[in-house]
């Protein structure tokens, strides 16, 4: 009796899944799974690619997956591009290369198609989307958030890509510039400096705390605020190719200015931390002495507040976009890495680096696709960024050990399930959500190449 029930305990033991673990981070592993993504990567390279037609009039690159099939997505096609450029480079020859630039060309410009006098682009472009003018029927442009500033980054990386010549934006450039113009007219905080989200609306990191369900126009979000930086850089370097020095000076300029208004408002030193800073404060007003009768009092008339924003302490992933766009010191890239990065309590685990801290009561790793879930999960352009950042400012074994877990957990996707996912659990890698999802999970060949000394296609 009691050998039958030990063969009967063994069986249903045997018959249980295993549960999830991710590979051990040893050289064999990683050479293993390196070897998995190119494979499945190289083969899957071209699932990107869409061809034009309805409201799309270029060929473009697409995420992937049902999800997000055919569809122009603002720093998603950015990003996506960065992948394309290193498998082209690894795998592909000229004829590829060549082709492959209509695509990428084409996500600027179909983006650009949809801009106007007034600076505003739609985040994402259906193929059967109405036109703009119809769009605009159903939303107010200045109230409403509009393409992230990546697309000027996009056209950067593609110019530089191409040897500095920008001829095929220059038609497009007035648009261009009218939609960054905007950013700095409509979406920036007068007294800060500061580019903050009209609404919590399509944000990229939708919700993220610091934004998500908050009073309309009061982030001053850090994540916006690292691309807007890099944005400005861009458009310099645009301007520079196109022989329009002025018009580069102007850019620098307010790069200059937005890189004071980041240090100053968004670094907190108690934490040594970039955080996103709420504007949402009553104005200071004066006094209405017309108005006075005997005996009134106002209050706080003595010492009104003398700051213009309130940093946001929630331990939020986009923090470390400071290193990524070169906003940090290198005094403040350091204490960020030794409180920030290597304390495993807050963003550090076996499948990256986590959106969201485990710390905050925020935290969530529930599968939501409206909003998607960036409050705990791990998302390898979350990884892929982290690790520039660290590249940047010389730190070379976290970079290492950021670049190897994500290729663990990408190559260990695509041996269990033959595909990646949109986004993962932190602690175990188990897929989430989005089966064939491409995307920006493509930069693991990035990260890969780096590993192994190669040549790197990197972002503007």
């Amino acid at each position: 009796m009691k050998k039958s029930l030990l063969s009967l305990l063994a069986g249903l033991i045997i018959a249980l899944p295993l549960a999830a673990q991710l590979p051990s981070r040893t050289p064999s592993n990683v050479e293993k799974y390196k070897r998995i993504c190119r494979e499945n990567i190289y083969k899957e390279m071209r699932g990107m690619y869409r061809e034009p037609g309805g409201a799309l009039k270029h060929p473009f690159l697409a995420p992937g997956s049902s999800q997000y099939l055919d569809m122009l997505w603002d720093w998603d096609s950015w990003l996506s591009n960065v992948a394309l450029r290193q498998i082209l480079l690894e795998k592909g020859k000229k004829a590829d290369s060549d082709q492959a630039l209509k695509y990428e060309q084409g996500c600027v410009l179909n983006s650009l198609s949809y801009g106007g006098m007034d600076g505003w682009i739609p985040i994402w472009i259906e193929r059967n989307a109405p036109s703009r003018e119809e769009m605009l029927k159903t939303r107010n442009p200045w109230k409403s958030n509009m393409h992230k500033p990546t697309l000027a980054q996009h056209a950067a990386f593609i110019a530089r890509n191409m040897g500095g010549d920008a001829e095929w934006l220059r038609e497009d450039f007035y648009t261009l510039q009218a939609f960054v113009n905007k950013y700095l007219n409509y979406h920036r905080h007068k007294i800060t400096g500061l580019m903050y989200w009209e609404t919590d609306e399509a944000i990229g990191v939708d919700n993220d705390p610091s934004t998500f369900f908050r009073p309309d126009a009061s982030s001053g979000s850090i994540f916006l605020n690292a691309l807007m930086y890099k944005e400005l850089k861009a458009m310099k370097y645009l301007a520079e190719c196109l022989k329009m020095p002025d018009i580069a000076t102007g850019y620098d300029h307010e790069a200059v200015k937005l890189l004071a208004a980041v240090r100053e408002h968004c670094w907190d030193p108690r934490d040594g931390f970039y955080y996103s800073v709420d504007l949402n404060l009553r104005e200071v007003e004066k006094p209405d002495i017309e108005a006075l009768k005997p005996g009134m009092f106002f209050l706080h008339t003595g010492q009104p507040r003398n700051y213009d924003c309130l940093i946001q302490r929630f331990s939020v992933w986009s923090g470390f976009m400071a290193m990524w766009s070169g906003i940090a010191t290198p005094e403040q890239a350091k204490i960020i890495v030794e409180r920030q990065l290597r304390d495993t309590t807050l963003f550090t685990c076996s499948s990256g680096i986590r959106s969201l801290s485990p710390l905050e009561k925020m935290y969530n790793t529930r599968a939501s696709g409206n909003p998607s879930s960036w409050q705990g999960p791990v998302w390898i352009n979350v990884n892929y960024l982290v690790f520039r950042g660290l590249l940047n400012y010389g730190f070379t074994a976290e970079a290492r050990e950021l670049a190897e877990k994500t290729i663990l957990l990408l190559g260990r996707d695509f041996e269990r399930f033959g595909a990646l996912h949109e986004y993962y659990l932190p602690d175990n890698g188990e897929p989430v959500l989005n089966k064939g999802f491409q995307n920006w999970n493509f930069l693991v060949l990035n990260m890969a190449a780096w590993l192994d000394g190669k040549e790197v296609i990197t972002e503007f």
